[in-house]
């Protein structure tokens, strides 16, 4: 009899914790569903076409079983003949980050339909991070908590494709991002704009915007820090103009083509694993095709 009993207990002992754990994973499964669906409504669904622009994005959160992290994106049109473009990085790359991302995307989106232009909208976004930081300062100050500013870095420009002449107009600003590089037809890459301070730091930053002219054949390369940074040992891959190097040597290739060079350069860059959120955003300028000839 003390024997079944043993038995019966520890069958009970078992089964609890069968249960326990299916409970458990029922949870897992639950909050990993919920995250991957938040997560999905932090970047776009897809890139907009744009006629006269071949566009490529390469994206690798780093964070493990995140399909997001602190660097976003997007590409989306404003009315039929010009379209916006932004890459971003926000600091850090925890959960509290990855909310960040979702509304600076949202709030950009917002500010531009409303007619707002690069610097408008870099100086908005400013002002609202500005904003949203002290009153996060000051509701953990009466909690007895600390908080640290959430600085964010963006790449944000306007295109507007020429249709008679072929080649696009781009209007863009840095906020303590890396620097677009601009690849000509010639094997040449320079800077595409100036660099200006990041978002979140001061309140009256006054952005302001340059303005050039892609024509046809020629690249833009935007990148976040995970590729200029990336390092092996104590020097980094954009050291000496790495990139630039880099994109030279793509020259006479496609967007998907120099997007995934680029992301290739920055795994080879070193043995280590990356350890930084990475994203490449390319816009080509399409050369025109020659007309047809009517027999």
């Amino acid at each position: 009899p003390q024997l079944a009993e043993c038995v019966v207990r520890l069958a009970e002992d078992v089964a609890r914790r069968v249960a326990q754990a299916v409970a458990t994973a029922r949870q897992y499964t639950r909050q990993a569903t919920i995250s991957r669906a938040l997560q999905r409504r932090q970047l776009p669904m897809s890139l907009a076409d744009i006629p006269g622009v071949d566009t490529a994005i390469v994206y690798e959160p780093h964070g493990e079983g995140q399909t997001v992290g602190g660097d976003f994106y997007d590409l989306f049109p404003m009315g039929s003949r010009r379209w916006c473009f932004l890459l971003g990085d926000v600091q850090g790359s925890d959960p509290e980050a990855m909310s960040v991302t979702g509304l600076a995307r949202h709030l950009v989106r917002l500010l531009a339909r409303e007619g707002h232009g690069v610097e408008s909208v870099l100086n908005r976004l400013n002002q609202a991070l500005v904003e949203e930081d002290a009153e996060e300062a000051e509701a953990a100050a009466i909690g007895g908590e600390q908080t640290r500013p959430r600085f964010l870095s963006l790449l944000y420009g306007e295109l507007e494709p020429d249709p008679a002449e072929g080649g696009v107009r781009c209007t863009l600003a840095s906020a303590g991002h890396p620097l677009p590089l601009r690849l000509t037809t010639g094997g040449s890459v320079t800077p595409a704009t100036t660099p200006q301070m990041l978002l979140g730091i001061d309140e009256n930053p006054d952005f302001h915007a340059d303005t050039l002219d892609l024509a046809p054949g020629e690249t833009l390369l935007c990148v976040t820090d995970g590729v200029t940074e990336r390092r092996n040992g104590v020097r980094q891959l954009d050291d000496d103009d790495g990139l630039a190097d880099i994109l030279r040597g793509c020259a006479g290739l496609g967007a998907k083509a120099v997007a995934e060079c680029v992301r290739r350069a920055a795994h080879d860059f070193a043995t280590e694993p990356i350890d930084d959120d990475l994203a490449v955003l390319v816009l080509e300028a399409v050369p025109r095709a020659p007309p047809r000839r009517v027999a």
